[in-house]
């Protein structure tokens, strides 16, 4: 079996020979490869240079052995087209965070093939590359509630107060944000298939922070619209809430073909509680890299053993690779992958 077979099938639920295997942010600081590649140009000059970001795209398939390429990007991509500035100090900065109402009123929602030109020719030359090699060419976006974090809380933030006191104030104006955002992610990720991805991740980062009763008012409804809105596109979607335990069931019932996980679930209980309906992506703590050869084949082993009574389960981390992840635990968690076969 391809890997390209492998992985789509495993999305859908269907029968596999093992389960594929590949990294969130697998093209990344802790490459060399990518360093050099990244050397003179700032990062959102990296996003919207074809050629490099094709080269870095690809770097994992043959430095680690990752078995499905991720287009490189960012989740805000698509965001200064919307009338933002922004910039990245690593992670997204606004200039001008969105508090008031007129702010929300005054963004646009672009058509990405306008705004962001340059990230569906990444995708077109990367499945060209990809297309002897039959990997699978994942694309992804950001989800509202994330997105809406950063614009509104101006920067990341470990409880993200202000965006937190907005809710709870001025809730209206957010659902008008929200709105917006469900719009644009909707439409980049439908015209990302449209360039050839073949299986679409919609990262919620921080939907993780509110508790069950908010999660399911300001994040649950636009996962389902996302998802519903994709559902007849022949890519299949795979949806991430990072540090979301306490909300797997309202995540399994969001519409998804694939839910990625972090490693403070349990892999096994999610797997016997909603593995009939969802096939399962994870979930690996990125840290546990830093661990001997012979300890990562035998917590993916675990892991493989865990996801078992899924429809299917994806090997991949809880969260992206760190600067400081080793490229030989990296490889080793490819190779453990392959032992399974």
């Amino acid at each position: 079996m391809n890997p390209r077979e492998r992985f789509l099938r495993t999305c859908r639920g269907e029968e596999v020979d093992r389960p594929p295997v590949w990294l969130m942010r697998q093209a990344g600081r802790y490459l060399p490869e990518y360093r050099e590649v990244r050397k003179g140009v700032t990062f959102l000059e990296m996003c919207a240079d074809v050629g490099r970001a094709v080269t870095v795209s690809l770097q994992p398939i043959d430095l680690v052995g990752a078995e499905a390429v991720i287009l490189f990007q960012d989740i805000f991509t698509p965001i200064p087209a919307m009338g933002v500035d922004l910039d990245f100090a690593p992670g997204p900065v606004i200039a001008d965070p969105i508090r008031e109402a007129d702010q929300i009123e005054a963004l646009r929602v672009p058509d990405p093939r306008e705004a962001v030109p340059f990230v569906f020719e990444i995708i077109g030359q990367l499945r060209e590359s990809l297309v002897s090699r039959e990997i699978p060419l994942l694309g992804f976006g950001g989800a509202p509630f994330t997105l809406a974090a950063y614009l509104i809380q101006g920067s990341g933030s470990k409880d993200f107060s202000i965006l937190k006191s907005m809710l709870q104030k001025r809730p209206d104006e957010v659902e008008v944000l929200l709105e917006k955002l469900t719009a644009l992610t909707i439409d980049y990720l439908k015209a990302q298939i449209e360039a050839g991805a073949e299986a679409v991740q919609l990262f919620d980062t921080w939907a993780g922070l509110l508790d069950p009763a908010a999660y399911e008012r300001w994040v649950q409804p636009y996962h389902e619209r996302i998802a519903a809105a994709l559902k007849d596109e022949p890519a299949p979607m795979i949806l991430y809430v990072q540090n979301g335990s306490h909300v797997v069931d309202r995540i399994a019932a969001a519409g998804a073909d694939v839910i990625s996980l972090d490693w403070r679930v349990r892999l096994g209980d999610v797997a016997k509680a909603h593995g009939d309906q969802v096939s399962l992506q994870g979930n690996l703590d990125p840290c546990w890299l830093h661990a001997p050869r012979e300890r990562i084949f035998e917590m993916v082993r675990e892991m493989a053993e865990a996801a078992a009574p899924a429809r299917g389960h994806v090997l991949n981390l809880g969260h992206g690779c760190l600067p400081d992840t080793p490229v030989e635990g990296v490889k080793a968690f490819t190779d453990a992958a392959r032992a399974l076969g």
